[in-house]
């Protein structure tokens, strides 16, 4: 899962799960501050960046509630904007544009999850700066994604499930937290929106596209 299991009563600690449930975290709601700074650096001159947000999801109110404390040390105004269906997707985005937003990120949400070349269309629509949470979103034509290794997550589990297999109990093993987290940057991107990405940025992605 990509949030936190503790605070959700999944697992009383990730060191020692208890009851019946352990496996592999993927962290998606723990990078919207890499997230957040990563879109600073790109656009140094917006004041503004909305969050894209599903209310209906558990995490919606924690996870705005830790991009406003992270964009008030950055010295950014957040713009929280709520999208639940494929016309508030539509309308999101021309709501975001109206009030300013000079960039737009992503929440972790299976609505999101599922129209990365949708989501990655209206940035280009609107030309408007994004990072997301998954690489099929910067392949799609987005202008970056911050990214946790699904493969990595995906290994992880199914090591767990051949433990669990073979008589251990998922009580007995922690949580897996993911360690391979990805920058992946679309430069042809950044050039159709006007922005040059700064070198140290450059330098730190795992993966550019040209």
């Amino acid at each position: 899962m990509g949030s936190d299991a503790v605070k959700f009563g999944l697992v009383a600690s990730l060191g020692r799960p208890g009851g019946n449930v352990t496996g592999a975290a993927l962290l998606f709601n723990l990078l919207a501050t890499k997230q957040l700074e990563f879109l600073h650096e790109v656009t140094p001159a917006a004041g503004s960046i909305a969050l894209l947000v599903n209310p209906d999801n558990p995490n919606a109110e924690s996870d705005a509630s830790e991009a406003q404390a992270t964009a008030r040390a950055l010295g950014l105004k957040l713009l929280v904007v709520k999208v639940r269906s494929e016309t508030e997707l539509e309308r999101g985005f021309a709501t975001l544009v109206q009030q300013g937003a000079g960039a737009v990120l992503i929440n972790p949400d299976p609505f999101f999850t599922s129209r990365p070349d949708k989501v990655a269309a209206l940035t280009a629509r609107y030309k408007i700066p994004a990072i997301h949470y998954l690489r099929e979103f910067t392949t799609a034509g987005g202008l970056a994604s911050y990214v946790t290794n699904f493969a990595d997550g995906y290994r992880q589990a199914g090591l767990y499930a051949g433990r669990i297999l073979k008589g251990e109990k998922p009580a007995d093993l922690p949580v897996v937290q993911a360690t391979k987290v990805e920058l992946v940057l679309n430069l042809k991107t950044a050039k159709a929106l006007g922005l040059t990405v700064p070198l140290p940025l450059l330098g730190r992605a795992d993966e550019v596209i040209e």
